[in-house]
């Protein structure tokens, strides 16, 4: 059997919703407060995380040319890319996703299971192969001070072939 590990990373900042407003979306889940992510698409940093980590397994880069082509055309939901992502698996089978936040609001931990039943959708995946964790960084950065969202994300996927 053979093993690979993608290491995905993505960071937006917040926006002032008084000049476009916009939900915020992470992991698929919508997060009820007055706060949003700036980006083209729906800005969801924890499905970006999960695109760059995909690619570090299939090493096709989704986020960016594809995606940009994906938003020109109106698309905007990032399960949209998660899934082009996906096509270029192969033979290659995920097995376990973690995920690591870094940010001060929102608080994660209350959606953390309606965010891993939504990734285990989106991946095929059962609930017990996906980890969420959270830090506010001690204020350290400017994710840890609540200027935006800081997401990391490993993939593992294995291939019997």
């Amino acid at each position: 059997m053979k093993i690979k590990t993608g290491l995905g990373q993505d960071s937006h900042r917040f926006q002032d919703n008084s000049i476009n407003f916009k939900e915020l979306i992470l992991g698929g889940v919508k997060f009820e407060n007055n706060l949003s992510l700036q980006g083209n698409s729906d800005a969801d940093v924890v499905l970006h995380a999960l695109c760059n980590a995909i690619s570090g397994v299939t090493g096709v880069n989704i986020l960016g040319k594809i995606s940009d082509d994906l938003c020109a055309k109106g698309i905007i939901d990032s399960s949209v890319y998660v899934q082009e992502a996906l096509k270029y698996l192969c033979n290659w089978q995920i097995c376990h996703v973690s995920f690591s936040f870094e940010c001060q609001v929102p608080k994660i931990t209350p959606k953390i299971s309606e965010m891993k039943y939504t990734i285990s959708k989106l991946l095929e995946l059962q609930i017990q192969d996906i980890a969420i964790t959270a830090t506010s960084g001690e204020g350290l950065t400017a994710f840890g001070r609540g200027e935006g969202i800081q997401v990391f994300c490993i993939v593992t996927a294995i291939n019997d072939t």
